[in-house]
């Protein structure tokens, strides 16, 4: 099973490279010169040892009747369709058996497989096929959701041969790799190919930093191993970028450091245990950062912070920025997470924070993260009532009053002036602002009336400000939102 994604090349090609001598004129100094390795004469070797370690996963899961019975037309009994009817709703009524298939790669020789959680996902039953075609039956000890990782268990006749986890820090963009799974169904298949790109973020999850390759990776070759050329696992293969689920030279890895610290929580816990501290972050964007005096976009915006949670605790407040967490830098807003994830629990550790150009240091406790699902979308907003318009922001705004929570479902403790229209060509339309949006504050300053937005923005741009950054509630969840002043 393999996630499809939108696609973007057609083809790939593979170009070898061979290494080169630099020459130059005598008393020239020649710039750094960079040298290719030639490429593997053969993959063979290394695919003949590394095959008995990599599974096929299947799967079957029942689907249960639809509970929304068909009601039977008025026909009458003696009619042809009467039968036709009945068989059609018969069938629509009993529960169905649907089969999925994947790839995994043994860790332990005692039996301990990973695979994708996405394989395996709502299974009644797991099935692992190992590569000398005997079958066994698979137990779940753990996954993960967040990361898409999984841990079986088998019990086999004998030892496993086992893969090795590598370091996939070291994995350098441009590096041969190669992957084994079964794609189609088709049984144990090894492709290979480079490192294409770090990092990636394809908004998969929290914690996304796959390794890119362009070694062909198709359906049924998720949960299998990408491999370097040392015959460590440097990554799990979780996804792809693809119109129709085949390969166009773009797929994606979860990182072996990243998944070897995951796997290593579900084989002792049976779940994962991550840090948290309660708050809720987003990027930096140019404009947000112009708006803060910062010389470019850093950090990580608190946005929320949660009732007594751990960065209420140490002193946090919504418009922080973070720009370092137990001694590492915050880059950007996906870099924290990760971080805090990391972090033992328990452990109490600084957090350096820029409030108002000021850079203070807190101490923050680490707690664990809890998977308490996400708030349910507020409804969607009714007609725009009237309001007082702001040309400068492209906003029509009204005062927070019983009406204006009713209209657009606002709760009690929500403070601020609510947003009853938008202009689609300003600067709050490109930011997409909409109605029931509650601005909160103005360049960190609470308000409470239309006239309170009016005249701190007036102010802004008598001296000079070319940016305003405003704190928006929108169903209970805040965010900063920068819009550019509309005469700068």
């Amino acid at each position: 099973m393999m996630r499809s994604f939108l696609k973007f090349l057609r083809f790939s090609w593979v170009v070898r490279a061979f290494a080169g001598v630099a020459l130059v004129a005598p008393g020239i100094v020649a710039p750094h010169a960079a040298f290719a390795r030639p490429a593997p004469d053969s993959f063979a070797d290394l695919a003949a040892q590394l095959l008995p370690t990599v599974v096929n996963i299947s799967t079957t899961q029942t689907l249960k009747a639809n509970s929304a019975q068909v009601a039977m037309p008025d026909i009458p009994p003696d009619s042809p369709l009467a039968d036709l009817f009945k068989d059609f709703l018969k069938q629509n009524t009993l529960p169905r058996h649907v089969t999925s298939l994947g790839s995994g790669f043994v860790i332990d020789p005692s039996g301990l497989i990973v695979t994708n959680n996405h394989v395996i996902e709502d299974a009644d039953q797991i099935t692992v096929t190992l590569n000398d075609g005997t079958t066994l039956p698979a137990k779940l000890i753990g996954r993960d959701d967040k990361t898409d990782l999984a841990l079986l268990r088998v019990k086999p006749s004998r030892p496993l041969p086992a893969a090795h986890w590598g370091d996939s820090d070291k994995a350098r963009v441009g590096d041969w790799v190669m992957a084994i799974g079964n794609p189609f169904g088709l049984g144990s298949t090894v492709t290979a190919g480079i490192v294409s790109a770090r990092n990636r973020d394809i908004n998969a999850g929290p914690y996304d930093q796959f390794i890119q390759t362009d070694a062909p990776i198709n359906r049924g070759n998720s949960g299998g191993p990408l491999f370097d050329m040392n015959g460590n696992v440097v990554g799990v293969n979780s996804a792809i970028f693809s119109p129709s689920g085949g390969s166009v030279g773009i797929g994606f890895s979860i990182p072996s450091n990243l998944a070897q610290d995951v796997i290593g929580q579900l084989r002792k816990y049976g779940q994962t245990r991550r840090g948290w501290i309660g708050v809720r972050v987003q990027a930096v964007s140019d404009d947000i950062a112009e708006s803060l005096n910062l010389p470019h976009a850093t950090g990580a915006l608190v946005a929320g912070v949660v009732p007594g949670g751990p960065s209420a605790k140490a002193g946090i407040q919504n418009g922080d920025l973070i720009v370092a967490f137990d001694g590492k830098t915050i880059t950007d807003s996906r870099t924290l997470p990760r971080i805090v994830a990391d972090a033992p629990i328990g452990k109490t550790v600084n957090i350096d924070i820029l409030r108002k150009g000021q850079k203070q240091t807190l101490h923050i406790t680490i707690a664990r993260l809890q998977d308490d699902g996400t708030p349910a979308k507020p409804p969607a907003a009714p007609s725009k009532p009237g309001g007082a318009k702001f040309a400068d922001l492209g906003l029509t705004l009204a005062a927070l009053d019983s009406d204006a929570r009713n209209r657009y479902h606002i709760g009690n403790d929500v403070q601020g002036v609510v947003v009853t229209d938008v202009n689609p060509d300003s600067p709050a339309g490109d930011r997409n602002l909409r109605p029931g949006d509650v601005i909160v504050e103005v360049q960190n300053q609470p308000v409470k009336t239309p006239d309170d937005v009016t005249k701190r923005v007036q102010a802004d741009i008598k001296a000079g400000r070319k940016v305003e950054l405003l704190l928006v509630n929108r169903g209970g969840d805040l965010t900063f939102v920068a819009l550019r002043l509309a005469q700068s």
